[in-house]
């Protein structure tokens, strides 16, 4: 990525009677800072800099203000996107992710209609205790009406100190309303949130991110899915932005042997690699293992997969990786907030990088083509790729959206918001009447229609040959929905599964194999290939 220019002008008093005339006839491109001819010179050129726009500038700046704006632009002209100065409101989020705990009542939230709604009450926080449910609205927070707000200004509403109280008032099914008085706790964010067994003998768990407690609580859910009858195992690591580099090393080693390279972080000119390594033996040798991962896997769960590739301990399914190839610090200011900066690139054990900006060409041109790749060779013989993200071994799922879901969304433009408004108000009500008996039961084109009609009092106006063509589609939204408010999560997801190309990609592979090896032979086989599973929709 090439620098930003810098304009530098130096008006003299005698210039600036005619400044008005000089300045309208020269040309706007930016010229570059010649170098200072001492180190020393540069405070000196701040400091002349920040007095004149101080006291000279034609609008009147805080100098506080000043100080901050040079921080930024201090940090922004590093060209790397992964290096910020944090006010204190992100730093704290910050810590709040790498730490995996906050102070709160501990529902998820999203905003429908212009209403904060429960998405799903975290499991043995003071709301679900309390008997919050997925579907109620929160009306008011401490007295304060949420109506309009925005889902971070309603989650911040809710958080607060642990031991203090707030009063919330909600709404269900949109006629009873409970007050509730919560007394706040510190409330654990889980970073494996689901563990179930899928078909026979397959494990599956979801890994969201990489907290403090992220390798303790996937060694706990490989344990409970062993227990279970599990000889392998999906480990989705789909949308999962990263974290803690020491979390992501912590977790490849849960399958690597002893002495095994994990990764190396090579820093700044000078100064030596450093090399981590597996310290253990691996608890689970004989699990096989497949990885799952998609354009938003980043960070520590492409060091993860990268790891795992490398080393022929496990097959990567899905979509090339996000590409961040680089690990950040961060340094707490004694003025409030922190500075985040890349203090390091890592590379994976065969000496891959992934990351899109490792080089220029990759940084202007963005992922290169496979037959472009710089290319290695794994233990077992197999190629791996650098340069762009992780590629997966076997590629699954769909880069696009079906024509019809296209043609419904470029129908519905900006309604989109009142089409999804809709589907969650349809499913709400279905709710309230029972209308699924059990998680998986289909979606009728009964059921479809009410949403039809909920569009139509919302006064939303499409093509009724565009609804119908993508009805389908649209009856799958509403089952995972519906699943969704009437039994939980977990039901949500066993509807989500059945359809998920990659997850049934990655049971192919690894259903009743004999050894951690034995996805990689089946891969080649043109049998295990599973066809696109389009949506039906039932009378």
């Amino acid at each position: 990525m090439r620098a930003r220019a810098m304009v530098a002008s130096l008006l003299f008093g005698a210039a600036l009677g005619v400044g008005g005339w000089w300045l309208t006839r020269q040309p706007e491109e930016a010229v570059a800072l010649a170098p200072l001819p001492a180190p020393e010179n540069g405070a000196v050129l701040f400091e002349q800099v920040y007095r004149y726009i101080a006291t000279q500038y034609v609008d009147s700046v805080p100098l506080d203000s000043l100080y901050r704006k040079a921080v930024a632009g201090l940090v922004t002209e590093l060209n790397d996107p992964y290096s910020a100065f944090l006010p204190e409101t992100r730093a704290r989020r910050l810590a709040e992710q790498i730490s995996g705990e906050y102070g709160g009542v501990g529902v998820q939230l999203d905003v429908r209609d212009g209403r904060a709604l429960v998405i799903e009450p975290v499991p043995g926080a003071p709301a679900e205790r309390a008997g919050v449910q997925v579907g109620d609205h929160i009306l008011s927070v401490g007295g304060e009406p949420t109506a309009g707000l925005q889902r971070e200004e309603v989650a911040r509403m809710l958080r607060g100190e642990p031991g203090s109280t707030i009063a919330v008032e909600l709404e269900r099914f949109g006629v009873h309303r409970l007050s509730l008085k919560l007394t706040r706790q510190s409330v654990t964010l889980r970073s494996v949130p689901r563990v179930v067994m899928l078909e026979r003998d397959v494990g599956y768990v979801d890994v969201n991110s990489f907290s403090a407690n992220t390798a303790a609580e996937l060694s706990l859910a490989l344990d409970s899915l062993k227990r279970l009858g599990a000889r392998s195992v999906v480990l989705d690591l789909r949308g999962n932005p990263g974290g803690l580099l020491e979390q992501g090393v912590a977790v490849a080693e849960l399958f690597l042997d002893s002495a095994k390279r994990i990764v190396e972080l090579r820093g700044r000119p000078g100064t030596a690699p450093e090399a981590m390594t597996d310290k253990d033996p691996q608890p689970w040798p004989n699990v096989a293992v497949a990885v799952l991962v998609d354009g938003n896997s980043a960070s520590a769960s492409e060091i993860v997969a990268g790891a795992l590739q490398d080393h022929d301990r496990a097959i990567v399914v899905g979509r090339t990786s996000y590409g961040k190839g680089s690990a950040q610090s961060v340094f707490p200011m004694t003025t409030g907030g922190a500075l985040r900066i890349t203090t390091s690139r890592w590379y994976t054990p065969l000496g891959r990088s992934i990351s899109l900006l490792a080089d220029s060409t990759v940084a202007e041109s963005g992922p290169r083509a496979d037959t472009v790749r710089p290319r290695f060779t794994t233990p077992m013989g197999r190629t791996v790729f650098g340069g762009g993200g992780i590629v997966p071994d076997v590629v699954a799922g769909d880069s696009t959206l079906p024509k019809e879901v296209q043609a419904l969304v470029r129908a519905l433009g900006p309604n989109t918001v009142q089409y999804r408004n809709a589907v969650s108000n349809v499913a709400l009500a279905f709710k309230q009447r029972g209308a699924l008996t059990e998680p998986l039961q289909p979606v009728t084109r009964d059921m479809v229609a009410a949403v039809w009609n909920e569009l139509v009092s919302r006064k939303v106006t499409i093509d009724r040959a565009v609804f119908d063509a993508a009805a389908p589609w649209i009856a799958r939204a509403l089952g995972y929905e519906v699943a969704r408010v009437t039994f939980g999560a977990d039901a949500e997801f066993l509807r989500r599964a059945q359809d998920d190309a990659v997850i049934a990609r990655a049971v192919r592979l690894l259903n009743g194999v004999s050894s951690p090896r034995e996805p990689f032979a089946r891969a080649e086989d043109p049998s295990i290939i599973v066809p696109a599973r389009t949506p039906t929709l039932d009378n």
